[in-house]
């Protein structure tokens, strides 16, 4: 997409539509650090209410399209983005900007990013990467598909929420590496659910297993974080990085993939057991709940 050329208005006012796990403490980062009015929306008002003390405002969504400068949206899968879109769309003037920090369709991405370029509307994918207790420090990895104009617009609000904040390409390239960045964590859960399964059969515990595999080679953020915090305890909380969100991520990936022609059979694999384990009832549950599917307790 070529650099929009779409005037941006200074932000006075932000928006911020979506305040799940991940967005409720973006959210209240971004009312903290960057010193501007912010007003809100979500369907639940628990959210709503902690972050009043932040002095973020709840407000409905055209009057945030109407009100604010910079909108963000933190939203389940491409279908909410689609819609929310859609309701904020016939509210928007031009110089105004929108970021979507969801993982979405690349397609769909590019799709909404033209037809905003085309009213002058600056649009910008804008993923997040790692944990909830991250996204409580304002410690996430942002992965930016954008002009060079409206990255340079809005990252000063993106570094209120993340330590890194990069500029991966244009509209849509954020999303390509958020969600191939998904791809292989799920691809290596899958594979330390082997190791556990195949080590305890073999008289090593997963206890003695991962740690000793974390002081070599084989050391990872996927094996110290997903393997000993949460497959080790096998403790697969809601309301964290579900089954099924992981499932929507990789069908992303396998959506590109055969759109380009290219044969992925080790995401096919691990979009296999990600299936089996929600059939399993592990749906709503922290992803590595695969363990239970491949090594039954």
């Amino acid at each position: 997409m070529p650099d929009s050329p779409a005037v941006l208005r200074p932000i006075t006012t932000l928006g911020f539509i979506g305040l799940g796990v991940m967005g409720e403490p973006m959210c209240g980062h971004l009312a903290r650090r960057f010193g501007r009015p912010v007003l809100a929306h979500d369907l639940r008002s628990e959210p709503l209410d902690k972050l009043a003390s932040d002095g973020v405002q709840a407000a409905q969504p055209a009057e945030i399209a109407k009100k604010c400068d910079l909108l963000l949206l933190s939203l389940p899968d491409g279908k909410a983005v689609a819609s929310v879109v859609g309701m904020l769309e016939p509210h928007l003037s031009p110089g105004r900007c929108v970021v979507d920090t969801s993982t979405s369709s690349v397609a769909l991405t590019r799709e909404i990013g033209a037809r905003l370029d085309a009213r002058g509307i600056g649009y910008a994918d804008a993923p997040v990467a790692r944990t909830r207790e991250a996204a409580a420090r304002g410690e996430l990895s942002i992965m930016v598909g954008a002009t060079e104009a409206v990255f340079a617009h809005i990252r000063p609000v993106l570094e209120t929420m993340g330590t890194d904040v990069t500029h991966c390409g244009p509209v849509g390239c954020g999303q390509v590496v958020k969600i191939l960045n998904n791809m292989l964590v799920f691809q290596h859960t899958a594979a330390l659910a082997e190791a556990i399964a195949i080590g305890r059969r073999n008289g090593v515990p997963p206890e003695m297993l991962l740690p000793t595999i974390a002081k070599g080679s084989g050391d990872s953020f996927v094996l110290r974080s997903h393997g000993m915090k949460s497959m080790l305890p096998r403790d697969f909380p809601e309301r964290a990085f579900s089954t099924r969100y992981a499932i929507k991520d990789l069908s992303y990936a396998l959506e590109m993939a055969a759109a380009r022609g290219l044969a992925v059979p080790g995401a096919e694999l691990t979009m296999q057991r990600l299936r089996q384990s929600e059939q399993a009832g592990n749906g709503e549950l922290y992803h590595p709940a695969v363990l239970r599917v491949i090594d039954p307790a």
